[in-house]
């Protein structure tokens, strides 16, 4: 194990980690050894385990499930882009 153990991360110190772990995944998938990436996959499916551990109700976006995205793709829907209705939010399951 690398790296801080997530459960004794404050939230503004786990907030800081995931941020970092994800700014730096698309080099570590590019050029990082296999050792290298599978660290990475590892530290960072524990960070936003913990993550979600702690914000079970997170709130999530309905552009970002499957119905969102099927209504995005249908041709009479409004487009963010376009001026359309803010998406609304729900709370996760």
């Amino acid at each position: 194990m690398t790296g801080v153990d997530p459960g004794r991360l404050t939230d503004q110190q786990l907030m800081k980690e995931l941020e970092t772990i994800h700014r730096t995944r698309h080099d570590a998938l590019l050029y990082g050894s296999n050792d290298a990436l599978r660290a990475h996959n590892d530290r960072m499916a524990r960070l936003e385990g913990e993550y979600l551990r702690r914000h079970p109700r997170r709130v999530v976006a309905t552009s970002r499930t499957r119905d969102g995205a099927r209504e995005r793709e249908r041709p009479d829907a409004l487009t963010e882009l376009g001026g359309g209705e803010p998406q609304g939010v729900e709370p996760a399951r």
